[in-house]
């Protein structure tokens, strides 16, 4: 390959000329002057014969590019952006590049404030507001935007079946070490997962285990269970048997994350299942129904991995999931939680079902920091307005008298079980 070849006034005395006059037309802006320097005796001789000075310019010289340009047309046939290209290369746009980039920081955060994960729990506002003011943490649009599409891909799987997190990380980024502690992507998970539970990012490895414990991550699958009472599943297998059994005794039963995994012949019915946040309402409606409780299912405030699971299999089934919580801060922050976890609609959770009981019960406590609802653009307005919490407990009976219709289909009389479009337990 042939060398370029070297222009005329590409000479190291017009070195630094040529710098200054390619850097301002590469600003974007208009430009009428350059000044250049500091110029040594030779480069100040170049400028002044260039020029047709009669004496030499100072060490730093203004030159005018109107100036420049005649002389350069009357030297070299061509004006001083001509030149500088020929010599330094293409000039650049600033502006426009500082445009673009505003453009597409701008797209970024809007990206992320509407992605599906983020508007389906508005808690996670505050940790949107944070990376927006960290600014791009990977150094570049794409760069950052990958990570964050890293973070959301594992907010979305959260919270996770109890496994450990090399095996999550596995399953759902195709890197055992992608959530490792002191990793970039693991820092921003984390504050994503403070932001969700209303609490401090993680400061010790002791805090950060515990943040990965609520969303599923290492639970003991003997230990880590879910309260449920009037769930009849189908088959012969020992877990469907139990639950069967405790149901019709008017028992409430504990299910452990063991036996969602390997609860042997076992088909959920597709049948209405009530969510409830706290166990009194379940401990009520047993009292209420006994053998006719209606399928019931308690996360016991923010729900495990045993919860998340059951409610799954349920909603694969062909369940029908309607969840009711406390109508405070927290609550509706775990009731956002629940439904775009599990699919669940909310029950009895309106901001016309808050004013009602709030208006039989006014002096609750604080609702502490509310986001808003996804399932109902009025409610955190209505709680931020009145002030005070409905905690579910205070709205028992009108959730009774909702289950009272469906204690009415469990009744042995008249309890049909519709296995059609149902999946086994167990099924992952």
């Amino acid at each position: 390959m042939s060398r370029r070849t070297r222009h005329a006034l590409d000479r190291p005395e017009l070195a630094l000329l040529w710098r200054a006059v390619h850097a301002r037309l590469s600003s974007g802006r208009p430009v009428s002057r350059v000044t250049v320097g500091p110029l040594d005796v030779d480069a100040r001789q170049a400028l002044a014969d260039l020029l047709g000075l009669d004496r030499l310019p100072r060490p730093r010289a203004t030159v005018t590019l109107a100036r420049l340009d005649e002389a350069l047309r009357d030297s070299v046939g061509a004006d001083a952006r001509a030149v500088v290209e020929a010599i330094l290369g293409p000039l650049g746009d600033r502006a426009a590049d500082r445009e673009a980039d505003r453009a597409d920081r701008a797209a970024l955060w809007g990206w992320l404030d509407a992605h599906p994960v983020v508007t389906a729990q508005p808690a996670l506002g505050a940790w949107t507001a944070h990376m927006r003011r960290s600014g791009l943490v990977q150094g570049s649009v794409e760069a950052t935007r990958r990570l964050l599409e890293r973070a959301l891909t594992v907010m979305a799987a959260l919270p996770a079946r109890g496994e450990p997190l090399p095996v999550f990380a596995t399953a759902h980024l195709g890197d055992a070490h992608a959530l490792d502690d002191g990793t970039r992507l693991a820092g921003v998970v984390l504050r994503a997962l403070a932001a969700l539970h209303d609490t401090e990012p993680p400061a010790s490895a002791g805090d950060r285990r515990a943040l990965w414990g609520l969303a599923g991550i290492a639970d003991d699958a003997l230990s880590t269970t879910v309260l449920v009472a009037g769930l009849r599943p189908m088959g012969a297998g020992p877990v469907a048997r139990a639950l069967t059994a405790y149901a019709d005794a008017g028992h409430a039963a504990h299910v452990s994350l063991a036996q969602l995994r390997d609860p042997g012949e076992t088909v959920l019915p597709a049948t209405e299942v009530r969510v409830v946040e706290n166990p009194s309402v379940l401990a009520l409606a047993l009292r209420r129904f006994g053998p006719r409780c209606p399928p019931l299912v308690c996360t016991s405030g923010w729900p495990n991995s045993a919860a998340v699971s059951l409610l799954r299999h349920l909603a694969s089934a062909g369940a029908t999931l309607r969840y009711h919580g406390d109508l405070d801060g927290e609550g509706l922050r775990i009731a956002a939680h629940v439904l775009a976890a599990t699919g669940a609609r909310a029950w009895r959770m309106s901001a016309a079902d808050y004013r009602a009981a709030q208006a039989r019960s006014p002096t609750g406590p604080p609702p502490g920091r509310v986001t808003e609802a996804p399932w109902d653009r009025e409610l955190a307005a209505a709680l931020r307005e009145r002030g005070t919490a409905v905690l579910e407990e205070h709205m028992a009976e009108t959730l009774l008298a909702d289950l009272a219709d469906l204690a009415a289909l469990t009744d042995p009389a008249h309890r049909a079980r519709d296995a059609r479009g149902v999946v086994p337990v167990g099924d992952e």
